[in-house]
């Protein structure tokens, strides 16, 4: 049998924290190691929301590998490519690709009374995944994307909604620069979306296919590129890897030569922002485990001092100082167990709450998200309890050799 154990199963089972100064010490300990675990749960829940939210976005406007001239990857203008079946097939081959699709691209400028605004016209067809537009439509519906024959739906952000002044169902003109004459065509406002990712908002609208291919003049067969999303982001690398042996350098019929880029290389500023949240989740982790150490250290100390005359009693009968340091370790295990069991409870329920409820607001012109994002990842909690209870009990081990300076005789007189 475990007697360090069993002492301090019998001391804790039977209210030994209720004694006049421990209790207090005891009740500081339980809320520091609680408070300290929640605010890690929701830190890591919310930084781990946040990056997923604008990782997401930002491959919704872009895919995870782009297939495009290697020449448009130099300027501004969209050099032309074509993106055969051979081609598609050759990238659904590719390790963890979920979709291959084709896109085109132009510049523009809206024009209403009031008001005109430049942006660029990509145009998807058919086979283009448009749950992220699904997604973020926030007025009037997607429209179903065609290859040919275009009606000339657009579908517009809200940002442009507001300064235009346009709504769904609105017709609004669109004028195009050519090499020697300018081209207007009126566009009908199908559907407004909302991202609150400002650098994509202010400028992206959606169109079909054809018509920036016959904007810009291009044959049938030609595109911008080709888009490639993967079943797994953590698995990008592979796909990435697979496209640049098999695709990048290789000539098209019409002499374009191929290259690829994924979202971190398209974005990189915006992958580079969210790294640093990385140093913040580990500066809140650090401290709060400190504030639970510190608060158990402080307690541990003030139950070995007004438990004097029971350690005596303990020496006396013929229990080693090893014996009575373990018996204040285990008590203090079960000091922290409860602080873990509340901390989650509280750090779980927060997150849990604004997951469906979404309680908490952020400024979404700062923060491009109008609620703070929660992803809960229960391994990683289960790890946080773990780390937490073993470096509490780490820092417990120097104050618990108090003990072996308590004297036995001196002890029984000790009040």
């Amino acid at each position: 049998m475990n007697l360090p154990l069993f002492i301090a199963r019998k001391i804790y089972s039977q209210g030994g924290d209720q004694r006049e100064v421990s209790r207090p010490a005891v009740r500081i300990a339980t809320i520091g190691v609680a408070i300290g675990l929640a605010v890690m749960i929701i830190t890591v829940s919310v930084v781990f929301g946040f990056k997923h939210t604008i990782r997401d976005k930002a491959v919704g406007f872009g895919s995870h590998i782009q297939i495009t001239s290697f020449i448009s990857q130099q300027t501004t203008q969209p050099t032309p490519v074509c993106i055969s079946d051979s081609l598609i097939q050759l990238l659904q081959k590719a390790p963890g690709v979920r979709h291959v699709e084709r896109f085109s691209s132009t510049q523009g400028i809206l024009k209403t009374d009031s008001d005109f605004l430049g942006v660029a016209f990509k145009g998807v067809g058919s086979d283009y995944d448009i749950t992220f537009l699904k997604d973020n439509i926030v007025e009037g519906k997607v429209p179903q994307f065609k290859d040919s024959q275009s009606n000339y739906p657009l579908l517009i952000s809200r940002m442009m909604a507001d300064k235009l002044q346009l709504k769904v169902g609105d017709r609004v003109f669109a004028y195009f620069l050519g090499e020697d004459n300018i081209r207007a065509r009126k566009f009908n406002i199908v559907g407004i979306y909302q991202t609150n990712m400002t650098q994509f908002d202010q400028t992206i609208c959606f169109t079909d296919i054809s018509v920036p291919i016959k904007l810009n003049g291009w044959e049938p067969d030609q595109c911008t590129g080709a888009e490639v999303l993967v079943d797994d982001f953590d698995h990008l690398d592979i796909a990435a890897d697979y496209v640049i042996h098999n695709v990048n350098r290789t000539v098209d019929k019409y002499g374009e030569v191929l290259t690829s880029q994924t979202v971190f290389e398209a974005h990189q500023h915006i992958f580079s922002w969210l790294s640093l949240l990385d140093i913040n989740v580990w500066i809140i982790l650090v401290l709060m485990v400190c504030v639970a150490g510190i608060t158990m250290i402080s307690g541990l100390l003030i139950i070995i001092l007004e438990r004097t005359q029971m350690i005596g009693v303990l020496k006396a009968l013929g229990m080693r100082n090893k014996g009575v340091r373990h018996t204040f370790l285990w008590f203090a295990v079960f000091i922290i167990g409860r602080g873990l069991l509340w901390g989650n409870i509280i750090g779980l329920g927060i997150v849990l709450l604004q997951q469906q409820t979404g309680f908490i607001h952020l400024d979404p012109t700062s923060y491009y998200v109008d609620t703070a994002p929660m992803e809960l990842n229960l391994p990683l909690v289960a790890l946080l309890n773990v780390a937490t209870l073993v470096i509490c009990i780490f820092v417990l081990i120097a104050p618990s050799y108090l003990v072996s300076h308590i004297h036995p005789a001196r002890s029984m007189r000790y009040e």
